[in-house]
């Protein structure tokens, strides 16, 4: 059984040399496959000398920033392809794991041959440990579960309930957060990887490996850290580029995923529309 590790990097080579210091040492990881998005600033260079430190590293340069999915679609490829890797772990530069959850996460996929995805647990800085796995919804759910009051407001509709996971260590779920999970490589290839089109990289993949008959896991047992920055998310005008970024992919999702009617299309965009108004109030008054 062969494990990779690709590591996506955009102008941040040094918070990637932090976590290959760590990971570069797992023995369960055959080789660890880093792609560099196409960065502008010094990130290659530091990449390369990086690489010479380690005789199981492989670096894949991208011929353009495509985003997340067409940089890790280009690394899983390569994976499977060149390293003949049986399972690849899709990791974002600012994850800390374990090998033992690197080990928990192979042996999940290899008991259940309906499986194409694991996850374990995520844990942030600003809302602790996270049950990192979701529904998947239709037209209504998801324009529901976009809306910052109408997700609070539905949450027991839109989530799993809390007995869904108690005394479990393993649990189905429609999609997992993509910053740190584990693929069947030839599976995730199979379904056709992520969309290198959209931004709403969860929803897609998960719908695409539904569509294939496979199934997605989340391990209770195990977690792993996401060190992601907060200060976008702290000002106002970040809220309002995410959102709107956010609502370009959903739309996309929509279109495509769930064939929506132009009658669809236009209440989305209105309730889009909504969306910005209240988090323009919400800055406004103070409350971002």
């Amino acid at each position: 059984m062969k494990i990779n590790c690709v590591i996506l990097n955009y102008n941040d080579a040094d918070t990637a040399a932090v976590l290959l210091k760590t990971i570069g040492r797992y023995q369960a990881l055959n080789r660890i496959v880093i792609v560099d998005n196409a960065s502008t600033d010094d990130s290659l260079e530091k990449l390369k000398e990086l690489q010479k430190q380690y005789d199981h590293v492989d670096l894949l340069c991208s011929p353009k920033n495509g985003g997340y999915g067409a940089g890790n679609n280009l690394g899983v490829r390569h994976a499977v392809e060149v390293n003949q890797a049986d399972y690849v772990v899709i990791a974002n530069p600012d994850v800390k794991f374990d090998e033992e959850c690197v080990k928990a996460l192979a042996a999940t996929l290899k008991k259940n041959p309906k499986l194409a995805a694991a996850a374990a647990l995520m844990e942030d800085q600003t809302f602790g440990v996270m049950k990192n796995g979701w529904k998947l919804h239709g037209f209504f759910g998801e324009l529901l579960a976009m809306g910052p009051v109408s997700r609070r407001v539905f949450r027991r509709f839109l989530t799993y309930p809390e007995s869904y996971f108690q005394g479990k260590k393993a649990v189905y779920v429609d999609a997992v957060h993509g910053s740190m999970l584990m693929v069947d490589g030839r599976k995730f290839l199979e379904a056709g990887g992520y969309d290198e089109g959209i931004f709403q990289e969860e929803a897609v993949l998960a719908a695409r490996l539904k569509k294939k008959g496979y199934r997605t896991v989340l391990r209770l047992d195990q977690k792993y850290r996401h060190e992601h920055s907060v200060s976008i998310s702290k000002s106002f005008q970040g809220q309002i580029d995410r959102q709107k970024l956010r609502n370009t992919s959903v739309l996309y999702y929509l279109k495509t995923y769930l064939g929506i009617s132009k009658g669809k299309e236009w209440i989305a965009k209105l309730w889009f529309w909504g969306i910005l108004l209240e988090i323009r109030a919400a800055g406004f008054l103070g409350i971002l």
